[in-house]
């Protein structure tokens, strides 16, 4: 979300501009992975949808994303989340939230999906559900559930589930047998050093060298906008491989 306000309002006003006539009655969506906190303070009637995943299933498809280079920082992306969360729900009403999960919208993709468009106050469509029609994305795959068990090895199981503790099950998922691991100093300096080699190796692979070296130094400069070229040429590279 952004910090001004402003902006993303001038942006939905614009987007809604484009509408045909006749068609005005526009449904607004924010996807947020955090940012939750201030999408409240400028919009105190959104409805939530609050989603979930298995954080073991989270953690990978982080290294997948390129967020990070280790199950154990891939996590924390999940953790800020369900942090974030349980300090916004308090001050949602509960008529205007909704819990959906990952593996059930999965496994029972019209049934939810039908209880989504009804908290939205939106008509349910089948046609939603032929996406795989006009995208490249395929039909729900049962098997994206709990991938996790084969993929995930036993010690990276026990450093995802001792960093994400209590949150865990109080998410409803079950630990996985080992015990939870907190790594120590040594261990925890050197996760960090594979993580950050391996996300750099990432962008590299997928940006090049110039522009991800740009934007770095720029961030550690504190000058921002002599990364923006560069951003730009890499956002124009996300969007060629979006499906």
């Amino acid at each position: 979300v952004a910090d001004d306000p402003r902006e993303v309002l001038d942006g939905m006003l614009a987007r809604l501009a484009q509408v045909p006539d006749g068609k005005a009655d526009a449904t607004f969506v924010f996807m947020l992975h955090r940012g939750l906190e201030k999408a409240l303070r400028m919009f105190p009637d959104l409805r939530v949808v609050h989603m979930l995943r298995d954080p073991r299933d989270v953690a990978r498809s982080s290294i997948g994303m390129g967020w990070a280079g280790t199950v154990y920082h891939g996590v924390g992306h999940w953790i800020e989340t369900e942090e974030e969360w349980d300090r916004a729900a308090p001050r949602i009403p509960p008529d205007r939230t909704m819990e959906l999960r990952y593996e059930q919208l999965v496994s029972r993709g019209r049934e939810v999906l039908e209880a989504v468009c009804d908290f939205a106050g939106l008509p349910f469509d089948p046609q939603m559900l032929d996406y795989d029609r006009h995208t490249t994305y395929g039909r729900p795959d049962a098997q994206m559930i709990e991938q996790w068990r084969q993929k995930v090895s036993p010690r990276d199981l026990a450093l995802v589930e001792g960093r994400t503790g209590g949150l865990l099950v109080a998410r409803g998922y079950l630990p996985s047998g080992p015990a939870p691991v907190t790594p120590g100093p040594l261990w925890r300096l050197w996760l960090g050093a594979l993580d950050r080699s391996r996300v750099w190796r990432y962008r590299v692979s997928r940006y090049g060298l110039a522009d991800p070296l740009l934007l770095a130094l720029a961030r550690r400069l504190g000058i921002p906008r002599i990364g923006h070229r560069a951003q730009a040429r890499i956002d124009a590279k996300v969007r060629r491989c979006v499906k």
